[in-house]
């Protein structure tokens, strides 16, 4: 059944995606997807993991390529301080490391931090909410 979930969930954010002008890769949520419906216990799962490790990571990695510029160390540095910040807020989710290549790639500005990232965040939290509740699993 979570496989099922797993795929819905990637269905529904490829045509939000599309429907944005997004294309998928460059929405840092596939993964996310994965754990939240495949491994709901994990503790980079919670919702204060995947909204908050997103969050963090991409406001580093903004801020790194507003700092540094878009080459390939600062995406590492990102990565990097991404990592920590996440660790130190208590909201170390895994899949949010990429921000950091998709930013430096993409160069992608602040307004990457709100939409895709607090947008897409939001609704897959939405999404695993409504998914675990219906399927009978409780989440968080």
């Amino acid at each position: 059944m979570r496989a099922v979930g797993g795929a819905l969930g990637i269905a529904v954010m490829m045509t939000l995606s599309h429907a944005a002008g997004q294309p998928l890769m460059s929405v840092p949520f596939a993964t996310s997807i994965v754990l939240v419906i495949g491994s709901p216990e994990a503790p980079p799962a919670r919702p204060r993991a995947v909204i908050g490790g997103h969050l963090i990571s991409a406001s580093v990695a903004v801020a790194c390529a507003m700092l540094f510029g878009e080459a390939m160390w600062v995406a590492v540095l990102g990565v990097g301080l991404s990592i920590a910040a996440m660790h130190a807020l208590d909201a170390f989710h895994p899949p949010a490391g990429i921000s950091p290549l998709i930013v430096t790639n993409a160069h992608a500005s602040v307004l990457f931090i709100v939409s895709p990232v607090l947008t897409g965040a939001l609704i897959l939290v939405a999404f695993a909410f409504v998914y675990h509740r219906l399927s009978g699993e409780r989440w968080p």
